[in-house]
């Protein structure tokens, strides 16, 4: 079921997505060659309890970590491990979910580590411009299918492909509610967006093939061809005239 928020539960949503971006700002700060996913797993917990707040992902259907950090070739939900050792030249997505007095803030960003190839970088740009592509013309009555569309076109036409086993989500005291928001589709299609719906719009683009595998643990997913992968979400509530990002 959809749901539409008041007034008063989009500004408590405002202080769990602040939140949400402050460690991510702060995770952006510290990430660095040679640290352990570990290690930034357990700077962003203390960082979102010292903020008064919860980090959502902690127990979540039992995932064992705060954040998820998936390094080159994971697409999402990497688990922290003492093991995973950051590298010069990778890339490292971050997605960080914090609730705070019962709302939910969810977003994520790919960092650089060092000088990437360009290939990288050009990833990384790409998946950071497709989010903005997708919001550009969104207000209230757009089809939710123009988001796809534009996060598709854009991808595609830069020469990447757009994962299509994940979705982006509605958002709001829970962390994954209705409806699905995919990064493909065709525009005008799909359920109309109404003013109030709070959606995490997360766009998953990979530098090779959209086909991923679902890996042993029960968490992390990986492109086929293992080539790297790029997130790039963020919170945002839909308005009368376009969207207000709620985590940046």
């Amino acid at each position: 079921m959809i749901t539409i928020k008041t007034d008063a539960q989009i500004e408590r949503m405002r202080d769990s997505g602040k939140i949400t971006k402050e460690t991510l700002d702060f995770i952006g700060s510290q990430i660095r060659a040679g640290m352990s996913t570990k290690e930034l797993d357990s700077l962003a917990y203390d960082f979102i309890r010292s903020c008064g707040a919860e980090p959502s992902f902690l127990g979540y259907s039992g995932y064992p970590a705060s954040i998820c950090a998936s390094i080159d070739d994971m697409v999402v939900h990497g688990i922290p491990s003492d093991n995973e050792i950051i590298r010069e030249g990778q890339i490292v997505s971050i997605d960080v979910g914090v609730i705070y007095n019962g709302w939910q803030g969810d977003a994520a960003r790919t960092f650089c580590i060092g000088e990437v190839s360009p290939l990288k970088k050009k990833l990384v740009e790409v998946t950071e411009q497709c989010f903005f592509k997708a919001i550009e013309n969104l207000r209230d009555g757009s089809p939710i299918g123009d988001i796809g569309f534009s996060v598709q076109s854009h991808a595609e036409s830069n020469g990447f492909s757009v994962v299509r086993a994940l979705t982006g989500h509605g958002i709001g005291r829970e962390m994954h509610e209705d409806p699905s928001v995919p990064n493909y589709g065709r525009r005008g299609t799909g359920i109309r967006l109404k003013k109030g719906m709070a959606i995490a719009i997360e766009p998953m683009i990979n530098a090779g093939t959209f086909k991923v595998d679902f890996m042993s643990d029960g968490w992390g997913v990986r492109t086929k061809d293992r080539q790297p992968s790029a997130h790039y979400e963020n919170t945002v509530v839909i308005t009368d005239d376009g969207v207000e990002i709620l985590t940046l």
